[in-house]
């Protein structure tokens, strides 16, 4: 039977740490038969710096939409239509 790969270090599923004789992780139980691995399956992906940075938390919220008596624009409009819709079909 072949000798089985110690474990990482980290998981390189869900980053914990993994202690030294673990036969599987502690967080997300990964072990040597769903994947020890030195390094995750996401590493090889070449996303810039960008995409790991916190600027999204930075960013200005957006604006709700406007709003008349509490309730948004667009539900005026469709409720408006609707009732055109039924006064030209009691009228014929």
């Amino acid at each position: 039977m072949p000798e089985s790969l110690p474990p990482p270090d980290e998981c390189a599923n869900c980053g914990a740490a993994i202690p030294r004789h673990a036969k599987a992780c502690p967080e997300c139980g990964a072990d040597e038969r769903t994947g020890w691995r030195e390094t995750s399956a996401y590493d090889a992906l070449d996303l810039p710096e960008e995409a790991w940075s916190d600027d999204d938390a930075k960013a200005p919220p957006k604006a709700p939409p406007k709003r008349v008596n509490g309730v948004a624009w667009y539900w005026w409009l469709v409720g408006i239509l609707l009732l055109v819709a039924f006064v030209l079909s009691s009228l014929r």
